[in-house]
């Protein structure tokens, strides 16, 4: 058997995922090998629902324009109920947030990232499988069978799992995977429909008996192209299997399953007793049945191996919070591993990617069963539209009670630590003469930035003096966390200057400046005077702390990494 050493990272699972994951790291500088069993890309519109908070994921990667142009928008969606509608529900955000909801076919989203990935020169080794591993203090030992049937072992310092709701990774950690089988079955068509569905608009209409069950489903979800919609509906009673026992080996029920394909007249059937309106499908591209099932790991890693997306959790797919919680999970796992990897944190760190991210995890498996049965919008609290809006779009993931996010500072409905940093626009630079958005600011940079904002630019620079005096020259920030070699994070320093300040008030900072020019900053991060914001690697906040105190809350919020044990 051939043996291996040639990455940091092994990455078992190249759906949007482990391609995540493979971005991230790359990105960062950190060689990786990802491998997939499938011998190609499935051409299958499984999970297509974008969310928002995905998209300014990937505009930081500066993949979001090209996701855009190859995506379509999701306005709304009807509700209808015993042939009835009930809703018509709009997709609206606050102005602030720089992107709406999205729907592109996962092969599409796959390839796209891909052919990012590629070009930071990691490809796809497809054909190869996982067999087993075996892990110590020092690294990973992989067993692959290549495309070829060959055997290769491979060793790394780190593994993850995405591969999947049968994931090799979490079975060969011996993780639980705790949950069950929704007792429904369904099926998934690719179609094209000649209807009046407003475009960009889905469509979830159901017959609900007395007791309020659920007797008859069509969801549809509009996809790039003309009138084209990837369909789920009840399974009709001839392609219906015997119940659990069709369950893999695994016992785990969920996805696709072969040997029954749904075809044409199945769909049309469903539709003609539950379209809003005449209707005609045609042009099936894809069909299967599947299934549903809610589990998740009780714990996201041991040591040097980790799962994120499926591998770590399932849910139905209501309100297409699978891949994208999935594409999260790799963000916050792969820029840790980057600065375990790179010296400048100890492993201790990587602690904090069970701690931040299970509890999101939990909360979207316990929502979307809930959702499944009684609809998004229905939990309690849910009578604010804006709110449920925000949550369904990812915006309000936050780890305020996690271990890497310092104590609270300002007014508590403020932005803080563990929050997501809003983007807004308005802000206007010294060269440019359009204005900006934060996200512009952040793209591109693959660490801690942190952010100075005041309305006199003397305290600015007062700030970034401080941290030179206490750091070193240039953008460099030293500290010492966890069980790291001492190199220190690496950060960069800019500046927001209030709308109040006068033009070119900034000119000779010694870090890059802006000006709040249209005062969103300031509406939105609600200041209430000089602050000082950390923003992390995966846009959230990790520090908010007065001007005055920038040098130790620095620090304080670096060396803090080395509590995530």
């Amino acid at each position: 058997m051939a043996r291996h050493s040639a990455a940091d990272v092994l990455i078992v699972g190249a759906g949007p995922v482990g391609l995540s994951a493979a971005a991230e790291l790359r990105r960062r500088g950190v060689g990786c090998r990802i491998v997939d069993r499938l011998p190609a890309r499935l051409p299958y519109a499984k999970a297509v629902g974008v969310q928002p908070r995905t998209l300014e994921i990937w505009d930081r990667m500066g993949l979001a324009r090209t996701v855009m142009e190859a995506a379509v928008p999701m306005r709304g969606q009807l509700i209808h109920v015993n042939g009835r509608e009930r809703a018509r529900i709009e997709l609206v955000l606050p102005p602030e947030v720089p992107y709406g909801f999205a729907a592109l076919p996962q092969y599409e989203t796959e390839r796209l990232l891909e052919e990012y990935t590629a070009g930071l020169g990691t490809l796809i080794e497809r054909g190869t499988e996982l067999l087993s591993f075996t892990q110590d203090e020092a690294g990973v030992t992989a067993r692959l069978r290549t495309a070829g049937g060959a055997g290769e072992e491979v060793r790394v310092r780190y593994l993850i799992g995405c591969d999947g709701a049968h994931s090799t990774v979490r079975k060969g950690l011996g993780l639980s995977f705790e949950g069950a089988a929704l007792p429904e079955e369904y099926m998934l068509a690719d179609v094209e429909a000649d209807w009046e569905l407003p475009y960009g608009y889905g469509l979830r209409s159901s017959r609900v008996a007395g007791d309020g069950s659920t007797e008859d489903l069509l969801v549809c979800i509009p996809l790039p192209g003309a009138a084209r919609y990837r369909m789920s509906m009840l399974v009709p009673p001839e392609l219906s299997a015997a119940g659990p026992a069709d369950a893999p080996g695994d016992g785990v029920a969920h996805g696709p399953e072969g040997g029954r394909v749904p075809e044409l007249p199945h769909v049309q059937a469903v539709v003609d007793r539950l379209a809003p309106g005449p209707a005609v499908v045609s042009r099936l591209r894809w069909s299967s049945v599947f299934r549903i099932s809610h589990r998740i790991v009780d714990r996201y890693g041991e040591g040097r191996v980790f799962v994120a997306g499926d591998a770590a959790h399932i849910h139905p797919p209501t309100g297409a919070q699978g891949m994208n919680t999935g594409i999260q999970d790799a963000c916050n796992l792969a820029w840790k591993l980057a600065l375990v990897l790179g010296g400048e944190a100890g492993p201790g760190l990587l602690g904090s990617y069970d701690a931040e991210r299970r509890p999101v995890g939990e909360e979207v498996v316990g929502r979307t069963v809930r959702h499944a049965a009684h609809g998004i919008g229905t939990d309690p609290g849910d009578d604010d539209p804006r709110t449920v809006m925000l949550r369904e779009a990812q915006l309000l993931v936050g780890y305020r009670d996690g271990p890497l996010s310092g104590p609270p500072y300002g007014p508590p409905d403020a932005p803080q630590p563990g929050d997501r940093a809003p983007d807004c626009a308005g802000l206007t630079g010294p060269l440019a003469a359009y204005p900006l958005r934060l996200l512009d600011i952040l793209r591109g940079r693959t660490g801690h930035v942190v952010l100075l904002y005041a309305a006199d630019p003397a305290e600015i620079a007062k700030a970034a003096a401080g941290i030179r005096a206490e750091y070193g020259t240039g953008t460099g920030i030293r500290a010492e966390y966890g069980t790291g070699t001492g190199t220190g994070i690496r950060a960069e320093t800019v500046a927001v200057l209030d709308r109040d300040a006068p033009p070119g008030a900034g000119d000779g900072l010694a870090v890059p400046g802006y000006r709040d020019a249209g005062g969103e900053f300031a509406r939105l991060y609600r200041p209430g005077g000089p602050v000082g914001f950390v923003i992390r690697p995966d846009g959230q906040l990790g520090a908010r702390f007065p001007l005055t105190g920038t040098a130790a809350a620095v620090s304080d919020c670096f060396a803090g990494l080395s509590a995530a044990r």
